[in-house]
This record gives structure tokens, sequence and C-alpha cells, in this order.
């Protein structure tokens, strides 16, 4: 197995890595509710679960105060 001459610095390391970075979600806004949220997930619109802007789980009456 190959073993490095010298070690590397912080400084270098780092300077290696400042390209990588955290890129934001992408957020939709729902055509039917007018609600943000993250493409491909079911999100939740007081009681109500919509998915690709369809109501798809509607809210109990009972559970909602």
């Amino acid at each position: 197995m190959a073993h490095p001459k010298s070690k590397i610095s912080k400084q270098r390391k780092r300077k290696r890595r400042t390209n990588i970075k955290v890129t934001p979600p992408n957020v939709s806004i729902c055509p039917t509710t007018g609600e943000p949220h993250l493409f491909h997930r079911a999100y939740e619109v007081d009681g109500n679960t919509y998915y690709r802007g369809q109501l798809f789980i509607k809210a109990d009456e009972d559970i909602e105060e």
C-alpha cells in the first residue's frame, strides 16, 4: 500500500475541499394550495395530505379542533 511522503497540511486539505458545498433543497409551490413543499414528497395542509397537487389523504373531521 502506498504511503504519503509527507503529511498534508490542514490548509492544503481545506483548499482542495472548497468546491464541495451544500446546495439548498429544491422547493416547489403547489398549484392547488399555494404551499411550498419539497419535490417528490407528500405534504400536509390543514390536516389533509397532498401529493402532486392532488388530495391524497383527507383529514378526519373528528380530529380537528
